[in-house]
């Protein structure tokens, strides 16, 4: 359906940086890195233990390369807005090791940074799933804001972070390109660690689950996601995508509860 072997050439250098977070991935960086070659800077905020720098530096010039080592920690949020300050550029891109940017995407971005009336875009988002591009249930709706401008703002959360930016934010067209979970013990193992981070993080926020929410949130994220959202019709990766995501809300609500028992 995609394809993402040419990328535009620049007759000079887009003011923007691209910043990523890594850990261990050996498997994406290749990918991601070569689909923000256009950007001006290309910061990587790593805490890996594999070869994902040592690859990364054979991708990207040290002229444009920045790295910027940081120790194992739960709040993503802090690790952006660390990234943010240090951006060398206005408007900064954010983009993850398991995605990619289109080239007709970053023709959008680099068209959408000229203009003077907008602090941020959202960006549409492709999931590719177990040999699928899902075109259905929630995932298939997803809009992150993840361009913006420097100043705008300042990342909140410390897992599924967000970037809150004073408006007025646009929306672009193509869309990312996301390659998550290339297996389902991976995608359960990753669950398994988000969801311990969500439920910390709604109890810190003074949220508290019960046994009718540990029951009643999970069926309707699948009832939503599988019926409503038309998940279906993505065949059976939509069906474990639904079921997965179902099960995610049943953890986080269910390790919440044994947090505020504890």
């Amino acid at each position: 359906m995609y394809t993402n072997t040419v990328y535009p050439k620049m007759s000079e250098p887009t003011s923007i940086t691209a910043v990523v977070l890594t850990k261990d991935e050996v498997d994406n960086i290749t990918r991601c890195l070569k689909s923000l070659l256009w950007c001006e800077e290309i910061i990587l905020v790593d805490d890996s233990k594999d070869k994902t720098l040592e690859l990364a530096r054979t991708i990207v010039s040290d002229k444009k390369l920045r790295i910027i080592k940081q120790s194992s920690t739960s709040d993503f949020a802090a690790l952006r807005n660390m990234a943010l300050k240090q951006a060398r550029h206005v408007w900064v891109l954010f983009v993850d090791a398991d995605e990619e940017v289109t080239p007709g995407l970053a023709r959008e971005i680099k068209e959408a940074i000229c203009d003077e009336g907008e602090n941020g875009y959202f960006l549409k988002r492709r999931d590719h799933f177990l040999g699928r591009w899902l075109k259905f249930g929630e995932t298939a709706e997803v809009r992150l804001l993840k361009l913006g401008r420097k100043d705008a703002g300042k990342w909140v959360r410390r897992v599924h972070e967000k970037w809150e930016i004073t408006n007025p934010t646009g929306e672009l067209v193509s869309p990312l390109l996301h390659y998550p979970h290339p297996t389902v013990a991976e995608f359960i193992a990753r669950i398994n660690r988000w969801t311990t981070l969500d439920a910390q993080e709604f109890y810190d926020q003074g949220v508290r689950s019960n046994w009718a929410k540990i029951l009643i949130f999970p069926l309707g994220k699948f009832l939503r996601n599988y019926f409503i959202k038309l998940g279906f019709l993505d065949g059976l990766p939509g069906l474990i995508m639904a079921i997965n995501m179902s099960f995610h809300s049943f953890l986080t609500r269910a390790k919440l509860y044994l947090l505020q028992t504890s």
